[in-house]
């Protein structure tokens, strides 16, 4: 255990002291807040031109009706369709026909440069309502448009999870846009750190195996010594990098939301938390709500971050083993490529998977997807957000950690052969004739 820990700590200062690491660990977090107001900021900036449209109605119903915007402006003009075509200070002209009411088709639009398709939407979608209106009015109901105004409706629905309650009134759920989109950001990061941290190890084994530094280091230490140090001193690495950011994002994030969330926002929040009212009678948004209380529920985020270490550590684990065993076989990156491709698929297959949890995190394929050991570490974090039952996550981590002893324990009799072999790859039945020795 000696040696293995002088290993660990080998590779875990060589990792945690680059620049890069530092970097990295700093600057993800402020990445993550980012890319979630990535898209506001880009539909706030994306914006173009306003467009300025003469419109020729030969029915004289639509153009009255037409509303200026942001993006376009309206303008009726009395001109031929020949004289508006030849205005060259206007982005286009739009011509509508007579029997625009009966013949939805009968319109067209001449632009002097490339159109958009939100233009074209902005058209269409104030056009299909003043056709529908000028349909209704032919029923000669009266008080039309008071009626229409009136049967419209907006149902706000607030959800209740009675199996998490045992004789007590159910508390709110959380929202399940909440939860699909922290169960997808953490399936996310879960994929990202299998994929770059295994072949971390894997280059790491190749590089060492290249300067012969290894056949050196068997001289003092045993192969599965080796390996089990290279492996847990890189997955201390990831583990590390993830409590830091769960100190930044649950201490500074939670105190932040607290400043910067208005009071009576939060005074909302408590009282949806405490089942006083529902999110219905707050008036407020269902998702905002969740979002708040998560966010300033230090508790919450710290479980949150448990068992993403959890299942990042046991996933690392698993797979890294795999890439170990590649990594001791060949003798570059570019003989590595064939034999990590059956590593990857599952990685992939996972990936996939956690698709199907923003569907339904209890259906069939969900459930045996995060219970499966190749598949469990993305699949299941996925599902957690949503509150799945607790004897669920338990199975899902005892599968998982047993499959990582015995992954090690194969990984390690193909790396004790590997890692003296030079010169030649080997094929997949060297493989597991390696193993049988």
């Amino acid at each position: 255990m000696n040696k293995i820990r002088i290993i660990i700590a080998r590779e875990f200062n060589e990792r945690v002291r680059k620049k890069s690491f530092i970097i990295t660990t700093i600057l993800m977090p402020v990445l993550m807040l980012a890319l979630m107001a990535a898209p506001t900021l880009i539909m706030l900036f994306a914006k173009g031109d306003t467009k300025h449209l003469l419109v020729i109605d030969d029915s004289g119903i639509i153009a009255p009706q037409l509303e200026n915007g942001d993006d376009v402006i309206f303008e009726a003009t009395d001109r031929s369709l020949e004289q508006a075509r030849a205005d060259t200070d206007i982005f286009g002209v739009l011509w509508i026909g007579g029997d625009i009411v009966d013949n939805p088709a009968d319109v067209k639009l001449y632009t002097n440069s490339s159109s958009s398709m939100a233009l074209e939407s902005t058209i269409t979608s104030q056009m299909e309502r003043i056709i529908e209106n000028e349909r209704l009015k032919r029923y000669n109901i009266e008080n039309l448009e008071q009626i229409m105004r009136d049967v419209k409706v907006k149902v706000s629905l607030s959800a209740y999870r009675t199996d998490l309650t045992e004789g007590e009134e159910p508390a709110e759920a959380t929202s399940s846009a909440l939860a699909y989109g922290l169960g997808g950001l953490m399936g996310i990061i879960l994929y990202m750190f299998l994929i770059i941290y295994g072949s971390m190890v894997m280059t790491s084994v190749i590089e060492e195996k290249g300067s012969r530094v290894l056949d050196v280091l068997v001289s003092s230490v045993s192969p599965f010594q080796l390996m089990t140090g290279k492996i847990l001193g890189v997955a201390s690495v990831a583990a590390t990098q993830v409590a830091i950011w769960a100190i930044l994002i649950c201490g500074v994030g939670a105190a932040m939301m607290s400043a910067l969330v208005p009071s009576d926002v939060m005074e909302t929040v408590r009282a949806v938390e405490a089942g006083t009212i529902t999110s219905a009678q707050a008036g407020m948004d269902a998702d905002l709500i969740s979002a708040v209380s998560l966010a300033t529920n230090p508790a919450q985020m710290v479980m949150m971050f448990v068992y993403l270490l959890l299942f990042l550590v046991g996933g690392f684990l698993f797979y890294s083993a795999m890439f170990a065993a590649v990594g001791s076989s060949v003798d570059s990156i570019q003989d590595a490529q064939q034999l990590q491709t059956p590593i990857t698929i599952p990685i992939i297959l996972g990936f996939i998977l956690m698709m199907t949890v923003f569907e339904d995190p209890n259906s069939t394929i969900a459930f045996w997807g995060s219970i499966i050991p190749f598949t469990s570490p993305i699949v299941m974090i996925a599902r957690i957000p949503s509150h799945i039952p607790s004897w669920q996550i338990i199975l899902s981590l005892v599968l998982l950690y047993a499959s990582v002893v015995a992954m090690i324990w194969l990984a390690g009799r193909i790396y004790r052969v590997g890692i003296l072999m030079h010169g030649k790859r080997p094929s997949f039945k060297e493989l597991i004739s390696w193993i049988r020795q």
